[in-house]
């Protein structure tokens, strides 16, 4: 018999031919812990057939969903994975709005540790050995200025293709993170190359999976997993 956790979603980034779906348990006592329902697949992403409610519609950041869950999967740093029941369709019960979302916002001393960067980043880099001993791997921050960047970052190597980069700071140290809310990625793709400025956001903010660069070493990414804008005005 399925688990049914209410969850409020902070999260439905693309993962490969999926999505990576994540939020904090729902609870009469306050926010609960972070759940990231999986699937069976290899790479544990979830597919549009598993993430719908029964009229066909998906799970948008900010919806208060039931997710019938089968048990409790922890991997390495994802300690909040849990199995999903492929046999029942999801429920979105409601929506929550800003001053609702405020409760859920964490305020780590850092994002996890700040050893490493890459070539276009900022504090975006972990050693997969260093990654897979921490505690979790999903928090959500409320940041003052966000900015966010759409380039092609390996165009001098022959490759066009553009991605969109999320630049704040958290209790005073600078990150520069690559975007992989499927929203935001599409609207601002949308735009021309450049730097955009926008107010207050809150982020979800994930260890993605490990990948392996070209020395051979493994590494986990910081990721923003969700833009959430002060206003609500999602794209």
């Amino acid at each position: 018999m399925a688990i049914v956790k209410r969850i409020l979603c902070l999260a439905n980034s693309k993962k490969l031919s999926g999505r990576c779906v994540a939020g904090r348990e729902v609870l009469d006592a306050g926010p609960g812990s972070w759940i990231r329902p999986i699937s069976a697949r290899p790479n544990e992403e979830v597919s549009e057939d598993e993430r719908q409610y029964q009229d066909g519609n998906e799970p948008r950041v900010l919806d208060i969903i039931d997710v019938p869950l089968i048990r409790n999967q922890p991997h390495a740093c994802q300690t909040e994975n849990w199995l999903l029941d492929p046999e029942y369709y999801w429920t979105k019960v409601r929506q929550a709005g800003w001053p609702e979302l405020q409760r859920y916002v964490e305020n780590p001393a850092t994002l996890w540790t700040n050893t490493r960067s890459t070539f276009n980043g900022a504090n975006d880099e972990i050693l997969q050995a260093d990654a897979d001993a921490l505690p979790n791997s999903l928090v959500l921050i409320r940041v003052s200025a966000l900015e966010l960047k759409v380039l092609a970052p390996g165009a001098a190597f022959g490759n066009p293709k553009r991605r969109v980069q999320a630049a704040f700071q958290h209790r005073g140290v600078r990150y520069a993170l690559w975007v992989t809310d499927p929203l935001f990625e599409r609207d601002y793709k949308a735009r021309a190359d450049g730097m955009y400025t926008l107010g207050e956001c809150c982020l979800c903010v994930s260890l993605g999976e490990p990948m392996q660069k070209q020395n051979g070493e493994s590494c986990r990414y910081k990721l923003v997993a969700a833009v959430i804008q002060r206003e609500g005005m999602r794209p």
